[in-house]
């Protein structure tokens, strides 16, 4: 894409209101537009991004043998009454509204109700199990706190996915899959070394669910971490009886800032109980489906991959996030430096590579400070210096060095 026909523009300045890093940087660099609160829309670039994360929880999620589909986001009153999460008493961050034919409705905050009401009109045996079943969609949650930009919002995107198994043995089989898919995603996203599989509260679930906390000083959640082990534990089961049940010594524990952005749950027959998904096993005999959540945040993973990654100068995405593989920036107007850059532009995207090319008339400075906040991998630049070389400088966004290369070593390196 040309940046002369890219309609956003970037800022010197976030807004006033705005202190987290990832939501400065992100306005600045026109990624996202501020409606209110915890409530984002996301420009082009943000939209390609947020897009290059959802691939790739996609491409792990599918290759366990998840199956994809998209749920409503108005809810059945009814049905959750049934699991008693209806009331505000129990769930008080809904979003609900009168309908005008009657009636109350809410927009979905999670969606284990819904889903197991559909795989109850769709399981019936024991072959039909088991069943990994996820999707993204934008979530709804009134709330209270909305100040740590993507990362916490009112209105953001979630991956949930819902495992169906026979019994138990075969629901730890599945949530083990999920979990390590998990582990590869963080990896992939470039955050896998911060990121700390934490023991955590089950709640009304479990004894324990295990979380994601990614280590950042912008994080909400302490977690405390044996770092050679890469053992981490919530704040909430941090006393002596849970460190002695998971073998940890308390002297081992070092005390952090993070920010959770997946979890699974074990979930047991209690969503299964209360809405009646059975099967029956070998013997005909009917029996519960056991069930497990699994929740990973690609809005909130793509503030805490910029609050984690970025620098002073703006944001630093990795390669499998970025929303361009290369920005090339052309410096003079010279017509032969002008053909060089255009001829460039167009090899990059015959050979399939997504480029963004700042063919704007505006001073190097302004275009290397534009680049550096943007915050793409590589940046390519033409120059009439380099052009009279018949080469191009090539600088990595990690790197204060740069180096003139060939056309053909400049292709090598992306």
């Amino acid at each position: 894409m040309r940046q002369t026909q890219l309609f956003t523009k970037t800022r010197k300045e976030a807004p006033s209101d705005e202190t987290s890093k990832n939501a400065q940087y992100l306005i600045r660099a026109g990624y996202v537009h501020k409606e209110l609160a915890g409530v984002y829309s996301y420009l082009p670039l943000g939209l390609k991004t947020l897009n290059n994360i959802v691939s790739v929880i996609r491409q792990e999620m599918n290759a366990i043998g998840g199956q994809e589909l998209l749920m409503s986001a108005l809810q059945d009153k009814e049905l959750w009454s049934r699991t008693d999460r209806w009331d505000d008493a129990k769930v008080d961050n809904w979003f609900k509204t009168e309908l005008k034919s009657g009636g109350e409705t809410g927009l979905g905050i999670t969606h284990e109700e819904p889903l197991t009401r559909i795989m109850s009109e769709q399981v019936s045996s024991y072959r039909d199990l088991p069943i990994l079943a996820y999707q993204f969609q934008n979530k709804f949650r009134n709330e209270l706190r909305a100040k740590s930009g993507v990362m916490r919002g009112k209105e953001f995107m979630m991956k949930d996915m819902y495992s169906f198994s026979k019994d138990n043995d075969a629901h730890l089989e599945d949530y083990n899959k999920i979990r390590e898919a998990y582990i590869r995603i963080f990896n992939r996203l470039g955050i896998g070394e911060k990121t700390y599989v934490t023991f955590a509260d089950g709640g009304i679930f479990s004894d324990f669910s295990e979380e994601f906390q990614t280590l950042t000083d912008s994080g909400e959640d302490v977690i405390y971490v044996q770092e050679g082990k890469k053992i981490a534990l919530n704040k909430e089961v941090y006393t002596d009886e849970n460190l002695a049940k998971l073998g940890i010594n308390k002297d081992e524990l070092v005390e952090k800032k993070a920010v959770e952005v997946g979890n699974i749950f074990h979930l047991g027959t209690r969503f299964s109980d209360a809405i009646g998904l059975k099967y029956k096993d070998e013997s005909g005999s009917e029996k519960s489906v056991v069930m497990g959540s699994y929740g990973i945040g690609p809005t909130r993973l793509m503030g805490t991959i910029l609050e984690v990654l970025a620098d002073d100068k703006g944001i630093v995405w990795p390669k499998e996030v970025s929303p361009f593989a290369v920005h090339l920036v052309r410096l003079g107007v010279n017509d032969t430096t002008v053909k060089f850059a255009d001829d460039l532009y167009n090899d990059l995207k015959d050979k399939g590579v997504e480029v963004l090319y700042d063919d704007r008339d505006a001073r190097p400075g302004e275009k290397f400070a534009d680049s550096d906040l943007i915050g793409i991998p590589i940046r390519f630049v033409i120059s009439d210096k380099t052009v009279a070389e018949g080469k191009v400088e090539v600088k990595m966004r990690t790197s204060s060095d740069s180096q003139l290369v060939s056309v053909e070593e400049a292709f090598k390196l992306i």
